[in-house]
């Protein structure tokens, strides 16, 4: 995580280099086959239908929730209060996050050879997919990277994946902080080999995945597979930033998607695999070029958004503005949804925030709200992270302790909105300061109910609901249910606090 000018940058990352990177960005403005297998219809896991997750009812579902990426080997939350127990479970459900990206890595799958997984990595994190499952959150599976490996001071592939190309193994590698590793000419060309398969590089990794789609193809609340975080280019960075590198999508990033989508469809052929476009652009307004794969219709679009005038102002640099992030967080959002289109994919926010800059998440989420766009933030936990900026990015001052959560913050990302809607959502918007919501959908014959959370942080002395073309029912797990009065019909909901 996350791409150019990301608000996660290493702490040790000095001003100079944000200047010298913000005056740049001036300047340049498979493995054998085995027998498909399907998933077990009885299981809830979701869908994409259109631009649409749908549930096991037919519901479209839109996901708030976090990221859960433990960076440090053995690449796993441990089952202490640091790490991820039953009660981090409740604190999710209580202020109604419904849906998780989880840090499967490659490092951990097959840590010891291609293809060959690691039971004791799949019971490490099968013990949180079953507490969050118990809760009904949603789960997407993402195989986390950054600047590769340890050894360019990141995290991701395993270590016998890691080939130091031939003349500069002869130096010592440059270890640099998130995300300077990433412009050294070594991690480019490393990543460059792997695009081309080298060493099996691609091979290897689609491999991995078919042992993961293997393991948790059947895994309740499951929502797919994002193959890769953040894909580096390599050496032709300069040219994503700056015109979104098209030949990179066609000569590199589509074949490997498409390798690996493939090898997990003879394990799984149901499940959401989802695409990331280049990283360069979370956080420049640049094209993605990501095509439709032939005989595909599970696909999803997993989408970073990264306003850079919010990392320039972290950085104490006169440079930044929030208010900026208002047209910046639109436009990548107007951009990730004709890409999802173009690919018939599903979109989702995977990762946006990693900041305490409260306006700024304000900004995000509101959009997002507009634009009916799911999303994942960064991220839920600090988890000593190794490659950030600083600490301002976890939900709590003290991982173990949920009394230290940074109240302002989350008043803002817990909000009141559509979580379950049968029908076709047409507009929502939240105001966090207010509490005022509002919902307007497309109601369809689903018998099952249109589901809302309604926030418990914004209405201290109750709340009003009204509804039009259809009528409510207090439901569970602080929800509402809403039902139309002739199926087919738009019905629109009101919630306002007294």
């Amino acid at each position: 995580m996350p791409g150019v000018l990301p608000a996660t940058c290493s702490s040790f990352l000095r001003r100079g280099a944000v200047v010298a990177l913000a005056l740049l960005l001036g300047l340049v403005g498979a493995t054998a086959s085995a027998p498909a297998a399907s998933a077990d219809e009885d299981e809830p896991q979701l869908r994409r239908e259109g631009r649409w997750l749908v549930d096991d009812q037919g519901r479209v579902v839109i996901v708030h929730g976090f990221n859960l990426v433990w960076k440090l080997d053995p690449y796993v939350p441990p089952a202490t209060a640091e790490g991820f127990t039953a009660a981090d479970v409740q604190w999710l459900a209580r202020y109604g996050f419904n849906g998780v990206r989880l840090g499967t890595l490659w490092a951990g799958i097959t840590p010891d050879a291609p293809g060959v997984g690691d039971p004791s990595y799949r019971q490490g994190w099968q013990r949180v997919m079953d507490l969050l499952a118990d809760r009904g959150i949603w789960m997407q599976l993402d195989m986390h990277q950054d600047q590769w490996h340890e050894t360019y001071g990141g995290e991701g592939v395993p270590d016998w994946a890691l080939h130091r190309p031939t003349v500069l193994s002869l130096l010592p590698p440059l270890n640099l902080p998130f995300p300077i590793g990433y412009w050294t000419p070594e991690n480019s060309l490393v990543f460059d080999e792997f695009w081309a398969n080298k060493h099996r590089g691609i091979d290897d990794w689609a491999a991995a995945w078919q042992v993961a789609a293997g393991w948790w193809k059947d895994q309740p609340y499951l929502m797919g597979y994002d193959l890769i975080n953040e894909p580096w280019m390599g050496l032709e960075w300069l040219t994503c930033i700056s015109f979104g590198c098209k030949a990179s999508y066609t000569k590199e990033l589509q074949p490997a998607y498409e390798k690996a989508t493939r090898a997990i469809r003879q394990v799984d052929g149901d499940n959401v695999v989802w695409w990331e476009p280049q990283q360069l652009a979370a956080g420049q307004k640049v094209p993605t070029f990501l095509e439709p794969m032939a005989g595909e219709d599970q696909l999803g679009y997993s989408w970073h958004n990264y306003c850079q005038d919010v990392f320039l102002e972290s950085q104490g640099l006169p440079l930044g503005d929030v208010e900026n992030c208002w047209r910046f967080s639109q436009e990548r959002t107007t951009t990730a949804l004709a890409q999802a289109e173009r690919i018939n994919a599903a979109p989702l926010m995977s990762e946006w925030g990693a900041t305490d800059n409260i306006r700024a998440v304000e900004i995000d989420a509101a959009v997002a709200d507009r634009n009916l766009m799911g999303w994942t933030h960064w991220a839920y936990k600090q988890w000593q992270d190794p490659t950030t900026a600083d600490d301002a990015q976890g939900m709590f001052h003290d991982d173990t302790d949920f009394s230290s959560v940074k109240t302002d913050k989350l008043r803002v990302l817990v909000r009141t909105y559509a979580q379950a809607t049968a029908g076709t959502p047409l507009a929502m918007d939240f105001d966090a300061a207010t509490g005022a919501f509002s919902y307007r959908y497309r109601s369809n014959a689903i018998d099952a109910p249109t589901e809302i959370f309604v926030s418990p942080l914004h209405y201290p002395r109750g709340y009003d609901v009204r509804v039009t073309g259809g009528h409510w029912a207090p439901g569970t797990g602080g929800r509402i249910e809403v039902r139309p009065d002739v199926p087919g019909q738009e019905v629109t909901v009101q919630i306002t606090g007294r």
